[in-house]
């Protein structure tokens, strides 16, 4: 797809910035210097020093260390200047006439996202976030009274408690599934959803990696099983789009969802909803506003019709462009192995400390989210984790802790030291 010159000049001037100075708030340290560039290509084995490149690509101070990727990350310095720059254009001049340039810049985002994951931008819906992509399935696709859904019992509420929902409504049958807590292999996690599929099943509802275990299930093995019967295959993929190398044609599902505001590294109140072809026409939309036509027919081409949601952030979306332009220059396969390292350095180091992994440490069975057990007082550990140590968690599943591509070996030295230190009111 052809790149609009305008966002490319704007880059290409922030470039000529180079970085910012630091300044100094009142009672706080004197925030690092942080470039405004894209991060340059990595080496073909990108050591330390190209990774506190990308480290100075993003604002945060040194003494708030973010690491909970699985809620919510820092945009890079492009992606927040490429909003503000929008925005003001957009305030300065709101009308039709120049926010126009809008309808094209959004296509450019579509287009960037669409080559990131493999797959052709009528296939792609810019949505707001991971909860209404899936909530578009939840409530599109045709099911009956008697028809059957197998979800696994660790997906987000919205991949989950929502499909309780329609069956209260609609008199569907929802069946959940548990694998292993500790599982050694991948036929492990496969073997209970095969066991689980019925002649009645319509919909195998998954997540690609759960932010309550950090357990990554083997989707193409799943995916072609439940194919052999119909069965249309729904992944969340709210902790896999930005962190894995994800090819949703490799992955081999019928519907993908995911947030921008996560391992995207992207503007917030956006994500992306993937609709294979064929299956576009069959599932309803949500929301139906302008832009959507003027009978029960789309006007609209492939997925956006699952898009029509009123007015919206124009800047945000554009700036989706920027956030894969991001990733680009880093590459997928260095941002999934990078995340991968970071992961397993962290995992390592916690399981040295004799703290229980609820997280597989197989690479293959896993991915950046990383959570060990914590029988102690887990509120007063993430709290002390952030005040004392500087280190930004989450208490779900256990203690999280989720490193990105702006995190460096120093970080995770820090927060498995912060761990050590705090060892006793994590244990109990």
């Amino acid at each position: 797809m052809k790149r609009d010159p305008t966002r490319r000049s704007f880059l290409s001037g922030m470039a000529a910035g180079a970085a910012l100075m630091p300044r100094t708030l009142s009672g706080l340290a004197a925030e690092p210097s942080f470039s405004t560039t894209l991060p340059p290509r990595p080496p073909a084995a990108p050591d330390e020093t190209y990774w506190e490149q990308v480290r100075a690509q993003f604002s945060f101070r040194e003494e708030r260390v973010p690491m909970n990727s699985a809620n919510l990350c820092p945009s890079p310095r492009a992606v927040a200047d490429r909003v503000e720059e929008l925005t003001r254009d957009i305030d300065r001049d709101c009308s039709f006439n120049n926010r126009a340039k809008f309808r094209g810049l959004t296509e450019e985002s579509r287009g960037a996202v669409a080559a990131q994951l493999g797959v052709s931008a009528d296939e792609i819906a810019l949505v707001r976030n991971t909860s209404e992509a899936n909530n578009t399935i939840n409530n599109g696709v045709p099911l009956r009274p008697g028809d059957e859904v197998v979800i696994w019992d660790q997906n987000h509420p919205t991949n989950n408690v929502a499909w309780d929902v329609r069956a209260a409504r609609f008199g569907i049958t929802v069946r959940r599934v548990s694998v292993p807590r500790r599982p050694a292999s991948p036929q492990a996690l496969i073997d209970p959803f095969a066991a689980a599929l019925t002649d009645r099943t319509r919909v195998l509802a998954l997540t690609h990696v759960s932010n309550v275990s950090g357990i990554r299930l083997p989707v193409p093995e799943l995916a072609e099983i439940a194919h052999r019967r119909g069965i249309h295959v729904h992944v969340d993929g709210a902790q896999s789009w930005g962190a894995l190398d994800v090819d949703l044609r490799r992955l081999g599902c019928d519907s993908y969802s995911a947030s921008a505001h996560k391992w995207f590294m992207g503007p917030k109140e956006a994500g992306v909803l993937y609709v294979k072809e064929d299956r576009i026409g069959e599932i309803w939309p949500n929301i139906v506003a302008p832009g959507w036509g003027n009978d029960a027919d789309p006007d609209v081409a492939g997925a956006r019709k699952f898009e029509s949601l009123g007015q919206r952030d124009d800047a945000c979306l554009a700036a989706i462009a920027t956030g894969a332009d991001f990733h680009a220059a880093i590459g997928a396969a260095a941002v999934d192995s990078r995340v991968t390292e970071l992961a397993t350095a962290l995992k390592e180091g916690l399981a040295g400390l004799g703290m229980t992994l609820v997280t597989p440490q197989d690479p293959s069975l896993s991915g950046g989210v990383c959570i060990i057990e914590v029988p102690g007082d887990r509120g007063t550990a993430l709290r002390r984790l952030y005040e004392e140590h500087g280190i930004a968690g989450a208490g779900t599943g256990g203690l999280r802790l989720c490193p990105h591509v702006y995190n460096t070996m120093d970080h995770i030295a820090r927060a498995i030291d912060a761990v050590k230190a705090l060892r006793e009111v994590i244990l109990g």
